[in-house]
């Protein structure tokens, strides 16, 4: 398959996975016994990646946010937890999720494999968060390992997707609004809070998406056929054991 296609195929299911141990009450669960709640632990969590450092950086790498929220969250749960503990605690959260929903599923050493090569290929420069998440240490076991990578690439193309917006003239929030309207109030927004856009907004959009997979593609070409094919089976395999 081309890189075009392994993007096509491969990177819906990443975003749509990546994030499936955020919010289950394993991880819920792990917060509370760090005096979080669930909230508290995501932001802390997957912020801390980037260490101690000020809630507008957080906000910087996560877009979409209301910043106030941003800002709420990361200055509450730092006070309990320091950002570097609950980054390592939230990621081993993820391979839990792996071990507790992957246990003996065929080929994830090979998807292992691919997705690693995937990440050390990609140029970290401006995606700051997947830098951050790129550091952290991964399970030895492929089950956990996998959801860990899963994770990791999700941050690869979500970072690109934040700068391919700005570059396309957008602002994160009218982005959000574009792609998850129902969902502005989730993300902090007021009720009501939502920007006029026209046909040169969603035109925009269409660009960033466009952009996002160009940023992408030099990582996951690096790729010879067995390993994209090991990529995608893994993936699928992956999707289909949440489905079930």
């Amino acid at each position: 398959m081309t890189t075009d296609e392994l993007i096509s195929r491969a990177c819906p299911l990443i975003n749509d996975l990546g994030y499936r141990y955020y919010f289950v009450p394993e991880t819920r669960a792990q917060g509370e016994a760090l005096g979080l709640d669930v909230f508290q632990f995501y932001f802390l969590g997957r912020g801390g990646a980037l260490g101690d450092v000020d809630a507008a950086v957080v906000h910087s790498a996560f877009g979409y946010f209301n910043p106030a929220v941003v800002e709420a969250m990361w200055a509450s749960g730092s006070e309990k937890v320091s950002p570097r503990d609950a980054a390592a605690a939230h990621f081993a959260c993820a391979a839990a999720l792996g071990r507790s929903r992957l246990a003996g599923l065929a080929g994830l050493p090979e998807f292992c494999a691919a997705a690693e090569r995937v990440v050390a290929a990609a140029e970290p420069a401006g995606l700051t968060l997947f830098a951050a998440f790129r550091q952290a240490p991964l399970v030895e076991d492929p089950e956990g390992r996998a959801l860990q990578l899963v994770a990791v690439l999700r941050e690869l193309r979500g970072s690109a997707h934040l700068v391919a917006v700005r570059a396309s003239g957008l602002s994160d929030k009218v982005a959000h609004f574009l792609t998850r309207p129902e969902a502005m109030t989730l993300f902090g927004w007021p009720e009501g809070d939502v920007p006029e856009v026209d046909d040169s907004h969603h035109a925009a959009r269409e660009a960033a998406e466009a952009m996002t997979d160009r940023m992408v593609a030099p990582a996951f070409g690096v790729l010879d056929a067995a390993g994209a094919d090991a990529l995608v089976a893994g993936i699928e395999a992956i999707a289909a054991a949440f489905e079930g």
